[in-house]
């Protein structure tokens, strides 16, 4: 399997979620109410605990803390999830940001450094992303990553609401992470 590792680049840190986090993540998902949006992973604050033992739990999933480095704060946390080995393909999600970060440089870096992870150092050929039908913020941003739309799984998953909903699927291979990382970087330089 993958792992735990420490990623840093560009004022963010990715470190494997702990315990320890538990505060800092109850205080990010307060930023912007983020567990009152159906269609996002982020725990409430009271849930913060079950929702790092659940990660900790799952073999197929690695779970990192997202640090912003000049405050040293918790700014969220995302994943690699349903990890194949085989078949060298995993997925990155489960990410989510305290809302006082979104649209800034910090999805875009941490996706820098999860996806020259997987194929340049774990040498895996895909990697995925998995969405609600709805959320369209998400598979936007998913899109300007470089990913490819891979379809439509109908009536996949249950919100926390209760409806049942679709789940839109994206990936990239690794023939096309040059380009993407080149992307990635120019990007990013604009936030310099």
């Amino acid at each position: 399997m993958v792992a735990p590792v420490f990623l840093s680049y560009c004022g963010i840190t990715l470190e494997p979620l702990t315990m320890m986090h538990a505060k800092g993540l109850s205080e990010a998902c307060q930023d912007g109410k983020l567990w009152t949006i159906e269609v996002t992973s982020a725990p409430t604050p009271e849930s913060v605990s079950d929702y790092i033992q659940l990660a900790d739990s799952m073999d197929n999933r690695v779970a990192f803390a997202v640090i912003d480095d000049i405050s040293g704060q918790v700014i969220g946390s995302t994943s690699y999830h349903d990890i194949l080995p085989n078949a060298k393909r995993l997925e990155i999600g489960y990410t989510w940001y305290a809302q006082s970060y979104w649209r800034t440089y910090v999805n875009t870096a941490c996706k820098l450094m999860l996806l020259a992870h997987a194929f340049e150092t774990l040498h895996y050929q895909t990697v995925g992303w998995r969405t609600d039908g709805e959320n369209l913020q998400s598979q936007k941003a998913i899109k300007r990553l470089g990913a490819k739309k891979d379809g439509v799984i109908r009536g996949n998953r249950v919100r926390r609401n209760g409806i049942i909903a679709d789940t839109v699927m994206y990936s990239m291979i690794a023939d096309e992470w040059p380009d993407a990382k080149a992307t990635l970087e120019e990007k990013l330089a604009h936030y310099s």
